[in-house]
């Protein structure tokens, strides 16, 4: 446990790759638990230990304020009965009330592209891991929903950034006052995060193309001064900007790398994350696949690639 002013830092573990995860408590009129980890009774212990040690507990916790709807953040939610108050991006309220429709839609949206994607059967069993983590996620309704530019509830110092890509859903917090910046896993210090993918969020969008919405919310947060970093993993940092740009121009350099694959002809997004990642595909399908289709998206997005359609199934070429 961490604590940096009014900020205390909490963190618990989960059963996911990425490790431990941070919540965060905030006093200001109220307090507000940024972020729920993720539901497991490890989780809840290591956070029930760890608010004695801020002087706070449980039942002092007036509203919890939500980055995202991943499991690892939302998890906890249930279990703080006394919290009327749940507030985060619109589309997380989908998740918490566990939405079948969208839900379907969803999983849906998976089978359909790795078909045209060109992905194997095999890896639909991907798709059954997702919906059987389902239990580590929070359940719950949310009483607000939050938009880009909101104060905080209860934190009046405090504006709300949306900041998609890592997921569509995703919100920073940032006070222009000490210039500090509660990140999620938009920017981590120790790891890039992965622009995952998403179906649209109504039916009949197009597809979310999270590389470039990730792209644009590094862009917007170098135009705040930054101080403190608050991420949802890993140490707290500074100087975000020089990570930021770093992280840019490793991504252009992995495109480039993505493009050079297309050498010899036209790949399949399957072909092209088999060849990107040839040792982690299999045991890292969803994130790989989620890596390469950024690569892919940013490539045509500067016209360095082109999509062909032959029969139901989809191949990129060097434009």
């Amino acid at each position: 446990m961490i604590k940096t002013e009014k900020v205390y830092q909490i963190t618990v573990p989960t059963p996911f790759p990425v490790g431990d995860v941070h919540m965060y408590l905030l006093k200001g009129e109220t307090l507000s638990l940024i972020d729920a980890g993720v539901n497991t009774d490890e989780a809840w212990e290591a956070f029930q230990d760890q608010i004695k040690q801020t002087g706070y507990s449980l039942r002092d916790i007036e509203q919890i304020i939500l980055t995202h709807h991943h499991p690892d953040h939302t998890g906890l939610v249930s279990r703080f009965d006394h919290v009327q108050n749940v507030y985060a991006h619109s589309l997380v309220q989908k998740w918490l009330t566990k939405d079948q429709d969208y839900f379907e839609r969803y999983f849906q949206f998976f089978e359909d592209s790795y078909k045209t994607w060109g992905v194997p059967d095999r890896f639909q069993a991907v798709l059954k891991a997702i919906k059987s983590n389902q239990h580590l996620a929070g359940e719950g309704q949310l009483t607000g929903f939050l938009k880009d530019q909101d104060p905080l509830p209860g934190h009046e110092d405090w504006t709300v950034l949306e900041t998609p890509g890592h997921a569509q859903s995703h919100l920073s917090f940032y006070n222009p006052a000490t210039h500090d910046l509660m990140t999620g896993d938009h920017t981590l210090y120790h790891i890039s995060s992965n622009p995952l993918l998403e179906p649209p969020i109504e039916k009949h969008q197009p597809r979310p193309k999270p590389m470039l919405q990730y792209r644009e919310s590094m862009e917007k947060m170098l135009t705040y001064e930054v101080n403190q970093v608050y991420p949802g993993h890993g140490p707290m940092f500074q100087q975000v900007d020089t990570i930021i740009r770093e992280r840019l121009k490793r991504q252009e350099k992995r495109a480039e790398k993505v493009y050079f694959l297309l050498e010899d002809g036209p790949l399949t997004p399957f072909e092209v994350c088999q060849r990107l990642f040839p040792k982690k595909f299999e045991t890292q399908f969803e994130l790989t696949l989620s890596e390469t289709m950024a690569q892919l998206d940013y490539l045509e997005s500067i016209n360095k690639v082109k999509i062909e359609q032959h029969e139901n199934q989809m191949t990129y070429r060097k434009a």
